[in-house]
């Protein structure tokens, strides 16, 4: 189990970095279906396991490469730091069932917007009838 544990780690930190997605995504789907961890276990154990590697691992590559704004990330982070408090209140005290379909339908949401998004980047402009067809 330890050496799935770190295998798990492993791959969530290289997504994590190549993709920027949260770690989440991927570990706590991981975490109940690898593992069998309760939804609340899993998500409690992911916010633990996320803190200091995500904070400090991949935003050091960003940092370096000028890729990362410091004013943003300062206010957003006490934006989560409170959300994280108040979603926590709420995660809590639900049955586990309810927050996996809750979870659940976060992770369609998500999917549908993502692929949703390249779809409407890929159509061609339409024309204003402004332009001259001989240019």
């Amino acid at each position: 189990m330890t050496l799935i544990v770190l295998l798990l780690g492993l791959a969530v930190g290289v997504l994590v970095g190549l993709l920027g997605i949260g770690g989440g995504v991927v570990l706590v789907p991981a975490l109940v279906y690898l593992l069998h961890m309760d939804q609340h276990l899993a998500q409690g154990t992911s916010l633990f396991i996320l803190l200091p590697p995500v904070g400090l691992g991949a935003l050091r590559e960003y940092w370096n490469q000028g890729q990362a704004d410091l004013r943003a990330g300062i206010l957003c982070a006490l934006g989560m730091l409170l959300g994280g408090y108040l979603g926590g209140l709420i995660a809590v005290p639900l049955a586990s069932r309810h927050l996996k379909g809750l979870f659940g339908c976060f992770l369609i949401l998500a999917a549908f917007l993502l692929w949703r998004k390249p779809q409407a980047e890929h159509r061609i402009p339409v024309s204003t009838g402004g332009e001259s067809a001989g240019g």
